[in-house]
């Protein structure tokens, strides 16, 4: 039979098995089973000292000199990786010693007069004194180290995260002291970076000063200080290093590979990546290793590992954990990068979709919540919008989209660019839930939404209702009930074929407009119609709080609203868009016909004249009688049928003037010898903002100016 070579090593008798970690252990002088080791007192184990074999349940623990008894046995095994699987080598017992707390590789030992062992004494821990830490000296530590330090590191979904865990993971076990540097910035998937190649000091991590002797650490007092160069890394070492083509730190970088410090290529490149004064932190001898970070592109840092110089030195071996460890981190920044880049690209998307600021339109306040249906994934189908329209109406749309992903984002978005565009031609609502289905239904087969359109006229005090299978909206009075709104349910956009229907209510002063989507009122634990029922009692028990003669203020109602969501209730996306009706008192309005004579402009100059002096803005009256002459003019110029003047006293002044033409006016500048051409220029120059709208029937020219 040919002997098959193997990679295990005889194991070393009365070796104390390794620590957890993989990368400490505590040797001992093994001894014969004819002669008693030395009792250490307080049962900590001295040179010369046997560690107790672990007894299994029903076998009694042997003594020197003594013949265990026989019947069925186990063989011995050594758990540290040589012979049988879940074997310890089989030691002479004695009673009443107590096995000791293996202590940290991390620890310097205490200065000493000993020699340096050598590299067989190294490996196998032989001829160290009793008590020191020793390295990983054989394959199977160095695996397991290996195994939970990338297992750590791996849990890190950010990049803060996985350079957290790649120094934790090495200091103290593998090392006294790690620098990690990385680029800045730093490449994102397959992007070329323009520029130099700079580096960044990430984060520096090193083994406290101060140890814990019932956790495994020694005291303060019972080691040397710390030494200067590893107790002030950061400010002995440069924050950026530029990567000079064709330098010492590029060719090492260039390699990937880990190198120990004392190595030609690297004593050129570390000066380079610390600075000046980083030549203080590097201990003699193989004491340093300097491993770059190498992604799926590129190279993307570096990390430089340290032990203290009365601490052995690094192995050849070590080259190998170092690369392991290095890599692992690239891969893992890199993915973390990417992932960072998406989570960027979701959340710009979604702010872009949904409004930044809510208009403030006249007669009514408004307040807005947006709660994705997770953190990791900030998009969704769900969106909320207020439209000013002429005549001080406002538009308040919501709606959500199925899903929650960067598609129902994107359609999202389109939905709600149309419904802005139809709402510009100040079309009905039941016409704009039209439209909103034909544009679905061109986006895709399944491409489904609900929706709700509502429209509020501050002067009538009326709120118009279009429904396309959305939760109904609910009103709660200055009184504090609060009652759901009878709307017909409607079709989801998307369905095709379907009629829309509008329905027209009061709208109170001092009421409050609720609208949401399902992800508030629906979820795993319960019904939408239980949901609405228990948002119902909550905004009514929130109005008790403020008493029937003061609504409660439109944020905090807002905020109490999405306190009612459990722990539980958080499945989908949520949009939430509360309207306080403030209204416009009739006093505050007035309205005229005018007939398209000549005649219309000189009437208009003085129907604006007694209105003006009725509220007592009589410094106006200057102004407005210029511009309402101006526009009037152009009006009855083209219009066939009635031309209709309105002022709005509110906290501006507020001038409509409507026709039945549906060409807009523009602005240009007039000649010196044209004889017209100069109202909008007037009125571009006096009134505090002006516009145009179109409607179904004409259009709106409106002005506002300042009272005071």
């Amino acid at each position: 039979m040919t002997e098959q070579p193997t990679s295990f090593e005889r194991p070393e008798t009365g070796v104390d098995p390794a620590e957890p970690r993989g990368a400490l252990v505590r040797t001992s002088t093994p001894s014969t089973a004819h002669s008693t080791p030395p009792h250490t007192p307080g049962g900590g184990a001295g040179a010369g000292t046997v560690l107790p074999a672990q007894a299994r349940t029903g076998e009694t623990p042997s003594t020197p000199g003594t013949t265990a008894p026989s019947g069925p046995s186990k063989e011995p095994s050594d758990i540290a990786g040589n012979g049988p699987e879940h074997s310890q080598p089989s030691v002479a017992a004695e009673p009443d010693t107590h096995r000791p707390r293996p202590v940290p590789e991390a620890i310097p030992p205490q200065p000493g007069t000993e020699q340096p062992p050598s590299s067989a004494e190294r490996r196998t821990g032989q001829g160290l004194p009793s008590g020191r830490p020793t390295p990983m000296r054989r394959d199977g530590d160095r695996l397991r180290f290996v195994g939970a330090a990338t297992r750590r590191i791996a849990r890190g979904i950010d990049l803060d995260e996985i350079v957290m865990g790649l120094c934790r993971a090495t200091v103290p076990t593998f090392s006294d002291a790690i620098l990690v540097y990385l680029r800045d910035p730093l490449p994102v998937g397959d992007e070329r970076p323009t520029g130099p190649v700079v580096l960044r000091l990430r984060r520096t991590d090193r083994i406290p000063e101060e140890r814990d002797t019932e956790g495994g650490f020694l005291a303060a007092g019972a080691q040397q200080p710390e030494p200067t160069e590893l107790s002030e890394l950061s400010a002995l070492t440069a924050e950026l290093c530029e990567v000079r083509p064709g330098g010492a730190l590029a060719e090492v970088l260039r390699g990937v590979r880990p190198v120990f410090a004392d190595a030609p290529a690297a004593r050129a490149a570390l000066p380079e990546l610390l600075g000046d004064d980083g030549e203080l932190i590097i201990p003699d001898g193989q004491r340093a290793i300097l491993a770059p970070l190498r992604g799926r592109r590129r190279v993307i840092g570096a990390a430089v590992f340290l032990r203290r110089p009365e601490r052995i030195a690094f192995e050849p071996d070590d080259l190998l954990v170092a690369a392991q460890l290095a890599t692992h981190s690239a891969l893992g920044i890199d993915k973390a990068v990417l992932y960072g880049r998406e989570a960027y690209i979701a959340d710009e998307l979604q702010r872009t979709m949904l409004p930044e600021t809510l208009p403030r339109p006249t007669g009514v306040r408004l307040a807005s919540r947006y709660l994705p249906a997770a953190e990791t994934a900030r998009v969704g189908g769900d969106w909320y919008d207020a439209i000013p329209l002429p005549g001080s109406r406002v538009a308040l749309v919501v709606g959500d989209v199925m899903g929650h992903s960067m598609t129902s984002a994107a359609i999202m978005g389109q939905l709600r660019t149309t419904a802005q565009t139809l709402a510009g031609l100040d079309l009905p609502p039941q016409e704009v839930l039209h439209h909103l289905d034909e544009q679905a239904q061109r986006l895709g087969t399944d491409r489904m939404a609900t929706c709700l359109y509502a429209v509020y006229d501050p002067v009538s005090h009326r709120i118009t209702i279009a429904n396309a299978g959305h939760p109904p909206p609910v009103l709660l009075h200055l009184g504090g009930r609060a009652e759901v709104l009878r709307v017909p349910a409607g079709a989801p956009i998307g369905v095709g074929g379907v009629d829309f229907e509008a329905v027209e209510l009061d709208a109170p002063a001092g009421a409050t407009l609720l609208l949401y989507t399902d992800g508030l009122v629906e979820s795993r634990l319960r019904d939408v119609w239980t949901g609405i029922e228990q948002l119902r009692e909550k905004l009514a028990a929130t109005a008790q709080l403020t008493g029937p003669d003061h609504p409660p203020p439109l944020e905090a109602l807002c905020d109490e609203v999405l306190d009612m969501l459990g722990p539980g209730d958080r499945d989908d996306d949520i949009a939430l868009l509360a309207a306080r009706f403030d209204g416009i008192a009739p006093s505050d309005v007035a309205y005229w016909f005018l007939e398209p004579e000549d005649a219309a402009p000189g009437r208009a100059r003085r129907l604006a004249r007694r209105a003006l002096t009725r509220w007592g803005l009589e410094e106006l009256t200057d102004s407005v009688e210029l511009l309402v002459s101006e526009v009037v003019t152009n009006a009855v110029r083209y219009a066939s049928r009635p031309v209709t003047l309105r002022l709005l006293r509110t906290d501006v002044l507020r001038c409509e003037v409507g026709d039945d033409v549906p060409q807009l006016p523009r602005l240009r500048q007039a000649r010196a010898t044209d004889e017209g051409g100069r109202g909008l220029y007037l009125v571009n120059r006096l009134a505090r903002r002006w516009g145009a709208t179109r409607l179904s029937t004409g259009k709106v020219v409106w002005f506002e100016l300042n009272r005071s």
